[in-house]
């Protein structure tokens, strides 16, 4: 039996967001799944996106020392054990993603040494600002709305990148995980701001960081998949 929702109203803005924003028809995930994008390209930007993967935990570990009751932080402490797998180091997001960018031909070399790009730096540099500094709430909901995204985003490009034969589906790892959980992660987030709805002024900060996740999560992919193009210094 389905379990009960207890984010229901913070959830469902969080999804006419990323519905209105089109995030899902961002170009990159519409090229992918179109065929026009190239391997070379994918296995670029993803490796840049790997930098995006090992900071989004401490963002999150910023908010669990900022929320000032025990019961508010088990939620989002949940959360972030699970980004480091559970204390199981194989387990590790940062470790599953490079194993994923191993089967698509990066191998350990290709991350050492990588610079990574200003479209990942700005993106993780928002996320800072937004959980150290700005409102609680609008935080919590950037990183919420981001975890939400992620869950269709990941099944998005399993499913194009197994169609496109350019691994098994016993290749995905880090991206099946996360087309499972990030729901889940999602509401851990959601929960913890969803009584504020019901406080006009809470609600403008959580519907900010709502909007501000989806953006940022949105320039990033639109970002990558045009700097991979762009000549880059040696």
């Amino acid at each position: 039996m389905p379990r009960e929702s207890r984010s229901k109203r913070v959830t469902a803005q969080a999804d006419a967001i990323v519905k209105q924003m089109g995030l899902l028809c961002n170009p990159y995930f519409r090229d992918l799944v179109n065929g026009t994008m190239p391997l070379e390209t994918f296995r670029t930007t993803q490796e840049q996106f790997f930098f995006a993967v090992t900071f989004f935990p401490r963002p999150m570990a910023a908010l669990v020392a900022r929320l000032p009751h025990p019961k508010q932080r088990l939620d989002i402490l949940h959360n972030l054990v699970e980004e480091h797998g559970d204390f199981e180091e194989s387990r590790f997001h940062h470790n599953t993603f490079q194993q994923f960018l191993r089967t698509i031909g990066s191998g350990p070399q290709a991350l050492e040494g990588l610079r990574m790009w200003p479209a990942v730096h700005a993106f993780n540099s928002v996320l800072t600002a937004a959980c150290a500094l700005d409102e609680l709430e609008v935080g919590i909901g950037c990183m919420g709305i981001i975890e939400y995204a992620f869950a269709d985003i990941s099944a998005l490009i399993g499913k194009a990148v197994t169609e496109r034969g350019w691994l098994g589906t016993e290749g995905l790892v880090h991206y099946k995980l996360h087309a499972e959980i990030d729901v889940r992660h999602a509401e851990e987030f959601f929960s913890v701001i969803e009584d504020d709805w019901d406080h006009a002024a809470r609600r403008h900060f959580i519907e900010q960081g709502l909007q501000l996740g989806a953006y940022i999560f949105d320039r990033l992919y639109s970002d990558l998949y045009a700097d991979a193009f762009a000549p880059r210094q040696a």
